[in-house]
C-alpha cells in the first residue's frame, strides 16, 4: 500500500501531489469526514445552500435551492429514519432547476437542534416541522410536501393538521400504517416488543456486517460500497446510535406507531403515492390502504424497488414528482376556468 502511495504522489508531480495525499490520507484515516465533504461538493453542484433558522431558541438546518413565488409551489422534503436532509441529493439530481427546494434536517437529526423524546414522536415532529415551516415563510403560499418513511408518516399527519399550507403531498413507502401484509422486520419488532429485551435493531447497525445487512434491507439491488465507504459511513452514524434508539423506540410506540392511518381521514390535499414493489422494511400493500383511504390518490408501484427509493430509483421518484406537480398546476387551472 505504502509503495502504491509513493508511485501516485511521484506521478502526480509537485503541484497536485499535497491534494492526493490528502485524499488518500482521509479515505484510510477519516473516511467519515471525507463523506461529509463529498456531500458538501455534491450539494455545491446542485445549486444547495446549507442555510438554519430558528424558532425561540430551538435552531433548524437545511439546505435550499431557487426562491419561492414561481408557477410551480416550493417543495419541502422531509427525510427518513436516521438518514439527513443529503439523503435527497440523489432526487434533487434530477429535479428541475427552476423549483424551489427545501431539504431540512427532521427534528434531532444532523444539524437541527436535539432535544427530548418529546419531540421524536410523530406528532412532536410534525409540530417542530410546522415551526421551520412558519420560521422561514413557507406557509405564506401552499406548498408541495414530500416525506419518505418515517418522514412520510410525519408529511402524511402535517398534511390532516395544516391542510391550508398545502397545494398537494407525496408520501414515500410511508410509516405509521396498518399493513395488511407484514414484512419479516415489522414482525421482528413485534417479538422485540413482547420479549421486552434489549435487542440490536436493524436499522441502527454497530458493524460493517450490520451495515451490510442494512442496506439488504432498506434496497431491492443494494450497492456494493468500498470497504472504506462503509467505514465512514459507520464512523458517521455510531456517535449517533444512542439517538437513534431513542427516536426509533418513540416513532414505533403506541403513541406513533399509527398515526398516519389514524389521520387519513383528514388528509384533503391532492396526494401522490410512490412505493418500491420489493420494499421489505414497509410492506408494499400500504399503498392499498392509502388508495382505500383515499381513493383519488394516485398511485405509483415501482418494480425492482426496495424501500430507498430515493437511493435505488432517483430519476424515476424525481419524473413522478415533477409530472404529479404538474398535472395539478393543469387542473388548478381548468378548476379556475370552470369557477
Amino acid at each position: 500500500m505504502e509503495l502504491g502511495v509513493a508511485k501516485t504522489i511521484m506521478l502526480a508531480g509537485g503541484i497536485v501531489a499535497l491534494p492526493v495525499l490528502a485524499f488518500i490520507t482521509s479515505l484510510l484515516f477519516w473516511p467519515g469526514a471525507l463523506l461529509k465533504a463529498y456531500n458538501w461538493y455534491w450539494r455545491r453542484r446542485l445549486g444547495l445552500v446549507v442555510r438554519y433558522s430558528s424558532s425561540g431558541s430551538y435552531r433548524f438546518c437545511y439546505s435550499s435551492r431557487g426562491t419561492p413565488g414561481g408557477a410551480t409551489p416550493s417543495l419541502l422534503l422531509l427525510h427518513g429514519f436516521s438518514a439527513t436532509k443529503d439523503m435527497w441529493l440523489p432526487v434533487v439530481r434530477y429535479l428541475p432547476r427552476h423549483c424551489h427546494l427545501v431539504c431540512v434536517d427532521m427534528p434531532g437529526h444532523e444539524g437541527t437542534s436535539r432535544t427530548s423524546a418529546e419531540d421524536y414522536s410523530i406528532q412532536g415532529q410534525v409540530g417542530r416541522i410546522h415551526q421551520f415551516v412558519q420560521s422561514i415563510g413557507l406557509d405564506k403560499q401552499p406548498f408541495h410536501l414530500v416525506g419518505t418513511s418515517m418522514g412520510g408518516n410525519v408529511a402524511g399527519v402535517y398534511a390532516a393538521h395544516y391542510p391550508a399550507h398545502l397545494s398537494s403531498v407525496t408520501l414515500i413507502c410511508p410509516a405509521g400504517l396498518v399493513y395488511p401484509t407484514e414484512t419479516e422486520f415489522i414482525s421482528h419488532l413485534r417479538e422485540m416488543e413482547k420479549s421486552q429485551k434489549e435487542e440490536s435493531i436493524p436499522l441502527i447497525p454497530t458493524t460493517p456486517q450490520e451495515l451490510g445487512n442494512m442496506l439488504k434491507l432498506c434496497c431491492h439491488t443494494p450497492p456494493n460500497l468500498p470497504r472504506p465507504v462503509m467505514r465512514g459511513l459507520l464512523d458517521n452514524r455510531i456517535p449517533n446510535n444512542g439517538f437513534y434508539r431513542e427516536v426509533f423506540m418513540e416513532i414505533v410506540g403506541e403513541k406513533s406507531r399509527h398515526s398516519l392511518q389514524e389521520n387519513l381521514h383528514l388528509i384533503t390535499a391532492p396526494l401522490q403515492v410512490i412505493w418500491g414493489k420489493e420494499d421489505r422494511v414497509l410492506d408494499v400493500s400500504g399503498a392499498a390502504v392509502l388508495q382505500a383511504a383515499l381513493p383519488s390518490c394516485q398511485v405509483e408501484v415501482l418494480e425492482n424497488c426496495g424501500h430507498s427509493v430515493a437511493l435505488e430509483r432517483p430519476r424515476k421518484a424525481a419524473k413522478l414528482i415533477t409530472d404529479f406537480l404538474s398535472a395539478q398546476e393543469v387542473n388548478g387551472g381548468d378548476a379556475k376556468k370552470n369557477s
